[in-house]
C-alpha cells in the first residue's frame, strides 16, 4: 500500500469513463466516453464549488489547515444524497475535510499531505453490520466448526477429530451445524456418544436457537425424561420420551449454565480475532447484541462490556467501532450508565439500547407463526417472552430514552411486536425513538407497510435467505414463503428504514455477499430468484449497509456516508466497474478507519 501513497504534487488528473450500470442494480443513464468523468458524476466546476462549499466542507477554505491524506482518482460512492458520487476526498484528523472533484480537494493539500491514488477503483463508506454477536463469533473461530458439514458421517468425524487431543473431562464447544444440509434429520446424542465417552459436548445450531448435547453433558446437567419443558423452550425427546440431546430456545439454559465460564483473556482474544475478520470484509462498525441468546445469562453482556470493551478502549486496542445492545431485563442498569456518561463513550464505543426476544427461529421450528409448520402440523412455534412482560419492559426502556430492538422471525411474532410498539407509542407519546425489529423474516399481508407507517427499523440479514431457501419449502410451504418471506423491496417501497446485518456467526460477516443476495435473491442451486419482485436496487442495498444502518442506531451524524465532517471510514473495492460490484469477483482491497489503513 506504500507505493500508492505519494506526495500530492505528483498526481495528474485523469479523465475516465464511468461504466453504465446494469438495470438489475441501479437505474442511472449510460455515459459516453466523450464526457469527462467529473461531468458524468454531475460535479460542478471550480467556480460552482466555491458557491456550494458549505455542502461538502466542514470549514471555509481560508481557515482550513492542510489535509493529512488525499484520496484521489476513483469512483467514490458516498451514500450522501446531496452528492452521491465524487472522485476525491481530503482527510484530516480522522475526519473528512472535503469531498468532490480533484481540483476542489487539491486546494487543501499542503506540506506533508500524502496521496492515495485509487487508480480508478470504487470506494464505498465503511460497511456497518447492523446485527452481530461479536465476541461469540470470535470465540467460535477458536472452537470446533461444523458449518457447511453436509453428511452425518462428516459431522461425527469433525467431533471425533476435535476431541482426540483434548484432556479428559474437558468440554468440547462449537457449532454452526445446519441439519438441512444433510437432508433435514436432526442430530442426536447417539450420533456422537461413541466418539466422546469422556468429554461433555455442546454444539449450537447455526441459528443459535438450538443446540446438541451428548449423553455426558446431559448427565452433568441433570436432564432426564422427567424434566419438564421450561417456558419458551423445548427439550428434544424420542418416541419413548427420553431426551435426544437437543435443547431448543430457553431450554438451552439448562445446558449453558453447566458450561465453565470463558476466561477474560479468551474473550479479549476473541475481540481481536473478530475485529480483524470484520475489517477484512470491509466492516468498520458493528451493532453488537452480545452473547445474549434464549437461555443464556443476561450478565454476559455486562461482563464483556466491562472486561473486554472498556479495557480495549482504555488501552488503545479497539480496531472497529461498536454500538452495544444489552438484555432488556437489565434496562434500568443501562439507563443509569447512559444518564451518567451519555450514549457515546468514545469514538469506538456507543450505547445502542436493549434487546428482547419475541420468538425463536425457522430452522429450529420455534419461530412463531399464525399457521402451523408444514412438517409439524401441531406446532405454531414458540413465544419466548410473554406479551405483558415484553410490553412493560419496552414501555420503561422507551420512557428512559433507550432504543429498543426485538427479535421477531415468524409472521405472528412480527405482528405481535408491531402492535405492541404501536401501543407503547400511544402510552409514551411521539418522539424519534427508532424502534427496531431484528430479522423481520416472515410477514403477513400488509405488515411490511406498517414498518414505514410506524417508523420501525427493519434490521434484516439477506444471507439468511440463502440458508433458509430449502428448509422454508419444507417448513412453511412454497406459497407462504413466496408471499411473505424476506420482503426487502416491499419494506423499502413502504418507506421503512432497512438496515442490513449478518447475525454473525449465524451467517458469515460479508457485506458484499449480502448486497449481492439482496439484488439477486438466488439461493445456492437455484436458477431463478426467490420472489424476484423483492429484489432491491444496488443503491438501496448499499445504503442498507451504510447510511441507513447508521440511522438505524443513531450514529448517522458521524458515520454511514462519506460527507464532510464525518469519520473517514471507507472501503476500497477490487473492481473499477459497477457491473462487478454485486458479483463474486469483487472483494475488499483495503479498509480504512478514521483515514488510517486497517486492512490489509
Amino acid at each position: 500500500m506504500k507505493d500508492e501513497m505519494e506526495e500530492s504534487e505528483s498526481y495528474n488528473s485523469k479523465e475516465l469513463t464511468l461504466v453504465s450500470i446494469s438495470p438489475l442494480y441501479i437505474h442511472l443513464s449510460s455515459f459516453t466516453s466523450s464526457i469527462s468523468y467529473h461531468h458524468q458524476l454531475f460535479l460542478a466546476d471550480a467556480s460552482s464549488w466555491s458557491r456550494q462549499s458549505s455542502w461538502f466542507s466542514s470549514t471555509s477554505p481560508s481557515s482550513e489547515t492542510a489535509a493529512d491524506l488525499l484520496v484521489t482518482n476513483g469512483t467514490i460512492y458516498t451514500s450522501d444524497s446531496s452528492l452521491l458520487f465524487a472522485d476525491s476526498m481530503a482527510i484530516r484528523d480522522g475526519r473528512i475535510l472535503r469531498i468532490g472533484n480533484h481540483s476542489f480537494v487539491q486546494e487543501v493539500s499542503g506540506h506533508g499531505t500524502k496521496e492515495l491514488n485509487l487508480e480508478g477503483k470504487i470506494v464505498v463508506p465503511g460497511f456497518i453490520d447492523s446485527h452481530v454477536h461479536l465476541l461469540f463469533g470470535g470465540l467460535q473461530m477458536a472452537r470446533v466448526e461444523v458449518r457447511g458439514v453436509n453428511t452425518k458421517d462428516r459431522f461425527i468425524g469433525k467431533v471425533k477429530e476435535a476431541v482426540k487431543d483434548m484432556k479428559e473431562g474437558t468440554w468440547l464447544l462449537g457449532g454452526g451445524w445446519n441439519n438441512d444440509l444433510w437432508g433435514g434429520e436432526l442430530p442426536s446424542a447417539s450420533w456422537i456418544d461413541d466418539v466422546t465417552p469422556h468429554h461433555p459436548v455442546w454444539l449450537s445450531r447455526m441459528d443459535g436457537h438450538m443446540g446438541l448435547a451428548n449423553s455426558v453433558a446431559l448427565k452433568i446437567a441433570g436432564v432426564t425424561s422427567n424434566m419438564q419443558d421450561p417456558v419458551g423452550g423445548t427439550i428434544g425427546r424420542n418416541e419413548d420420551g427420553e431426551p435426544t440431546g437437543l435443547m431448543i430456545d430457553s431450554a438451552m439454559k439448562v445446558m449453558l449454565s453447566c458450561i465453565p465460564e470463558v476466561s477474560v483473556e479468551e474473550r479479549r482474544q476473541a475481540l481481536n480475532r473478530a475485529s480483524k475478520y470484520a475489517l477484512m470484509r470491509g466492516v468498520t462498525t458493528v451493532v453488537d447484541f452480545g452473547r445474549y441468546f434464549p437461555g443464556s445469562s443476561v450478565e454476559h453482556s455486562w461482563e464483556d462490556f466491562s472486561d473486554v470493551y472498556k479495557w480495549a478502549d482504555s488501552t488503545g486496542r479497539m480496531m472497529i467501532r461498536v454500538c452495544l445492545f444489552f438484555p432488556m431485563p437489565t434496562w434500568s442498569r443501562l439507563t443509569d450508565i447512559v444518564q451518567t456518561t451519555g450514549r457515546r463513550l468514545s469514538q469506538w464505543i456507543s450505547i445502542g439500547g436493549v434487546k428482547a426476544f419475541a420468538d425463536g427461529s425457522l430452522g429450529s421450528n420455534s419461530a412463531l407463526f399464525h399457521e402451523p409448520y408444514a412438517d409439524e402440523p401441531w406446532n405454531l412455534g414458540l413465544q419466548v417472552t410473554d406479551v405483558e412482560s415484553l410490553y412493560n419492559m419496552t414501555v420503561q426502556s422507551d420512557k428512559s430514552g433507550l432504543q429498543v430492538a426485538i427479535h421477531a422471525i415468524g409472521d405472528k411474532a412480527n405482528d405481535l411486536v408491531l402492535d405492541m410498539y404501536k401501543s407503547v407509542v400511544s402510552t409514551n407519546g411521539k418522539k424519534d425513538r427508532r424502534f427496531r425489529i431484528e430479522h423481520a423474516q416472515h410477514l403477513t399481508l400488509g405488515s411490511a407497510a406498517k414498518f414505514g407507517e410506524q417508523e420501525i427499523v427493519a434490521s434484516v440479514q439477506p444471507d439468511h435467505l440463502l440458508d433458509d431457501a430449502e428448509s422454508a419449502i419444507k417448513k412453511i410451504g412454497l406459497e407462504r414463503m413466496q408471499k411473505g418471506s424476506y420482503l426487502f423491496q416491499s419494506l423499502v417501497a413502504g418507506n421503512a428504514l432497512v438496515a442490513f446485518g449478518s447475525d454473525w456467526p449465524v451467517a458469515d460477516i460479508n457485506p458484499l455477499n449480502s448486497i449481492k443476495t439482496a439484488v439477486t435473491r438466488i439461493p445456492p442451486g437455484w436458477d431463478k430468484a426467490w420472489n424476484s419482485a423483492e429484489r432491491m436496487k444496488l443503491t438501496d442495498a448499499l445504503n442498507a449497509h451504510t447510511i441507513s444502518a447508521a440511522r438505524a442506531c443513531f450514529l448517522d451524524e458521524d458515520i454511514g456516508s462519506l460527507s464532510a465532517g464525518k469519520m473517514a471510514d471507507f472501503v476500497i473495492l477490487s473492481t473499477r466497474t459497477w457491473d462487478h460490484l454485486a458479483q463474486e469477483t469483487t472483494s475488499v482491497a483495503g479498509t480504512y478507519v478514521a483515514g488510517v489503513q486497517a486492512y490489509p
